[in-house]
């Protein structure tokens, strides 16, 4: 059975979001504010993608082609013309093709990738649960916002993988990776290698 299409605005960003995660954005380009009106107006998602090439600002940025959903959760205009929201990552998609609106704005069809199936912390793992409690208890709910899973091998991998100090491609990689096991052993050796984890 084909994947679920779906046509999504894409907000090109130097930053990859994963699902679950938290993404606060100022907004005050004309496209990006039409976009989140309409997003909350429709009550839909928007697309996360990391910038492939190009930049934020100005010139509509190369997307990388596998991203994630985000919906927003809050929003305020403190300074008119600027608009802070926050918004959650939801679900990854692939985008199968784009288009470019006159005003700037990407949109495109996007394959909605498989949902990973809750599926617990392999015995080998266990020891990055009680490091990502503390991280959490250090970062506190409004940057690491519940519901917290620690159990949850998909849940616990994107987490670390957000967190980690590592180049934004390493962790578009990590981002793509449909096996969530094999993306907790490879977070477990970079901690183990720099010491964090024995």
């Amino acid at each position: 059975m084909k994947p679920a299409e779906e046509r999504l605005a894409i907000f090109p960003l130097n930053v990859v979001l994963f699902p679950g995660g938290r993404l606060p954005l100022r907004i005050f380009e004309q496209r990006y504010m039409g976009m989140a009106r309409d997003c909350l107006r429709r009550e839909q998602p928007f697309g996360v993608c990391l910038i492939a090439a190009g930049s934020e600002v100005g010139e509509p940025a190369l997307p990388h082609d596998v991203g994630v959903s985000a919906r927003i959760t809050g929003w305020d205009m403190e300074n008119l013309g600027v608009l802070q929201v926050v918004a959650r990552g939801e679900r990854r998609f692939r985008i199968e093709n784009r288009d470019t609106g006159a005003d700037g704005l990407v949109t495109a069809k996007v394959e909605w990738l498989p949902q990973p199936l809750a599926s617990p912390v392999p015995r080998a793992q266990q020891k990055l649960i009680p490091l990502l409690r503390a991280i959490a208890e250090d970062m506190g709910t409004e940057r690491l916002p519940p519901p917290h899973d620690f159990d949850d091998a998909a849940w616990l991998g994107h987490r670390f993988a957000e967190l980690l100090p590592i180049p934004l491609l390493a962790r578009q990689k990590l981002l793509e990776l449909d096996d969530d096991i094999a993306r907790l052993e490879i977070i477990q050796r970079y901690l183990a290698q720099h010491g964090v984890l024995r």
